[in-house]
């Protein structure tokens, strides 16, 4: 699965690992992706959501219903 948050639209970003005798080789930071599962008490249902820890707090934040209706408004579908 691609490294991408469903809220915040989180992707990995790219530079370089640079070696002790400064060589460069590309790399990747990858945010810290993960599944959460969470009841919408509007469709009686349980969504499984791919959010990076800043998405997880925005959940908290402005609740399970705001955030499946940002993440819809993105065109994800859910």
């Amino acid at each position: 699965m691609s490294a991408h948050c469903m809220l915040t639209g989180a992707r990995p970003g790219f530079g370089n690992r640079i070696s002790h005798s400064h060589r460069r080789t590309s790399r990747r930071f990858d945010p810290n992706v993960q599944t959460k599962r969470y009841w919408l008490p509007s469709e009686s249902r349980h969504v499984r959501l791919r959010l990076s820890t800043k998405g997880i707090r925005t959940v908290d934040s402005i609740g399970v219903e705001a955030a499946v209706a940002r993440i819809r408004a993105r065109g994800v579908r859910i």
